[in-house]
């Protein structure tokens, strides 16, 4: 069940964030510094935690049990964008030494839900309720589940996480969550919004509430601070793009990724705390579409995009990926930093295409603009 046992408190999140301000890794910020203390303070409580396999039993609600279970009350971390949310919580995942732990995008757990209930439906063709069954099998897995970037767009969602997360609760999941609104402010002005309010009512009563004060948003300092179009190809260009991840990810641990959609796996180079790095040649060469496009999107508020080429008539179908793209990643406010071969006027040589990569090449020439650069991630 748990893996290892917390030795002590030096293993924990706000030792390794002192240790990264020691380094140089990260600028001392007494809001982040806060909110590492009160995540070694949850560190701590798992001191000993043993979670039960299942549900609560009849004897534990009648309180006949001999010990009552002291469950560690998680936390939902809300602030404005760049504050450093995600890399606290990253700090405390990783300094967890159990095994049963999952760190997941928040998307991309709804995408995992809607999975399961699509299997479950699949193998139970007389129909009955999905939720029961998938809570059990999350809780199979995992005993720990940190959310980034939670947010509720969409009606469907808003109606089933209600019940998912009080069976999570019940079997003593403990839930970390991440987001840049605060939880009276989740589906604000949705659909039926009235059916949604027992969930903002379970999370305040559920998780501590915690705001990561509003101070400087690196993000964006070290996003002005960018050239993000760099052309043309060649050793500097190479040279910059590494340096810019290096400070973008600042704080992360980056490793491959992989996106999960319809069934199929979208590999990323390399990403971490919400930045991807990966080739032209892998995203618009394969044959990917809209919707692989629109997963990047939601997945990353910053895409790092390698060696676009010149194109024309013998890549036309790379320039069609590269134009569906790029549409996603704008109408989702991801911040694009590129190498080509060309500015982007001159991208694409005279063909059928020119008039479609017309729209592209504004988009492309707005996207490095300061005020594009502000605004915030649409799944932040």
């Amino acid at each position: 069940m748990l893996g290892n046992k917390i030795n002590n408190s030096s293993d924990g999140p706000l030792n390794k964030y002192r240790n990264k301000v020691e380094d140089g890794d990260l600028n001392a910020d007494p809001a982040q510094e806060a909110l590492a203390e009160k995540l070694q303070n949850l560190y701590r409580a798992l001191e000993g935690y043993q979670p039960t396999s299942g549900s609560v039993t009849w004897k534990e609600r009648l309180g006949l049990t001999r010990e009552k279970i002291e469950l560690p009350k998680g936390l939902y971390i809300y602030g404005d964008v760049g504050r450093g949310k995600s890399m606290l919580m990253d700090l405390f995942f990783e300094t967890i030494p159990f095994e049963c732990k999952r760190r997941v995008h928040f998307h991309s757990f709804l995408q995992d839900i809607h999975v399961r209930f699509n299997d479950f439906r699949a193998k139970n063709l007389e129909g009955g309720d999905p939720i029961p069954s998938v809570v059990k099998s999350i809780a199979d897995e995992t005993w720990l589940l940190c959310f980034d970037e939670l947010q509720v767009v969409n009606i469907v969602d808003a109606m089933i996480l209600g019940r998912l997360f009080e069976g999570l609760f019940e079997r003593n999941v403990i839930i970390i969550a991440t987001s840049n609104r605060p939880p009276s402010d989740l589906y604000k002005d949705g659909l039926q919004r009235e059916k949604f309010l027992p969930f903002i009512d379970l999370i305040t009563g559920r998780l501590d509430i915690f705001q990561l004060g509003a101070s400087r948003d690196y993000r964006l300092e070290r996003m002005l601070g960018m050239r993000v179009y760099h052309q043309p190809l060649g050793p500097e260009t190479n040279e910059n793009l590494d340096r810019y991840f290096l400070e973008l990810t600042k704080g992360y641990t980056a490793e491959p990724d992989q996106i999960r959609v319809k069934g199929r796996v979208v590999e990323i180079t390399m990403a971490a705390g919400g930045v991807g790095r990966i080739s032209f040649e892998k995203l618009c060469a394969e044959a990917l579409g809209p919707a692989d496009y629109l997963e990047i999107a939601a997945r990353y508020h910053t895409l790092i995009l390698e060696e676009i080429p010149r194109m024309g008539e013998a890549l036309k179908n790379e320039a069609q990926r590269f134009i569906t793209l790029i549409d996603a990643l704008y109408e989702n406010k991801v911040n694009l930093i590129c190498s080509a071969d060309a500015p982007p006027k001159e991208l694409y040589i005279l063909g059928e295409g020119i008039f479609a990569f017309e729209r592209l090449v504004s988009r492309l020439m707005e996207m490095q603009s300061e005020e594009y650069l502000s605004l915030p991630h649409c799944y932040e």
